[in-house]
């Protein structure tokens, strides 16, 4: 079985850190990265860590991971409310998925509170800063194990 963790992230996130940091906080999306690298290593995993503004991008990234990788922890952003296309994608991986969201979506505007990929995703987390991501990986490592 593969060691390797895909960590996706949707639109804007690669404004990590300088949008919004009263919501989002001011690490970066590297800084995320680092992290998460750091604590996989400690598990015996690897991380891809991946970003994009597009959606077509996502779906490839989460097919690649049906070939090589064993989980996914996706932070889908603004596609959380309405892509199908992900939650199709995600469909069709076998291995655990969690969703994650550096902000408490449920105290948001109510469109936030729907996420298709909600519909696959094995857990959820949200509202725990981008500490949640992780959160979610040692969740994902405790699975695998």
């Amino acid at each position: 079985m593969s060691k390797m963790i895909y960590i996706l992230n949707g639109p804007n996130l690669n404004l990590l850190g300088k949008r919004q940091p009263e919501i989002y906080g001011s690490d970066t999306l590297e800084d995320v990265d680092k992290t998460c690298a750091a604590l996989a290593q400690e598990a015996g995993f690897t991380t891809r860590f991946l970003q994009s503004n597009h959606e077509g991008q996502i779906v490839d990234w989460i097919h690649e991971a049906r070939e090589n990788g064993a989980g996914i922890i996706i932070n889908p952003a603004a596609f959380t409310h309405y892509s199908i296309a992900i939650l199709d994608a995600l469909n069709t991986f076998d291995g655990p998925v969690i969703e994650v969201h550096i902000s408490q979506v449920h105290k948001r505007e109510s469109f936030r509170h729907t996420s298709y990929v909600s519909m696959r995703a094995d857990a959820v987390m949200a509202g725990f800063g981008v500490h949640g991501y992780a959160l979610a990986l040692r969740h994902m490592v405790h699975i695998l194990d």
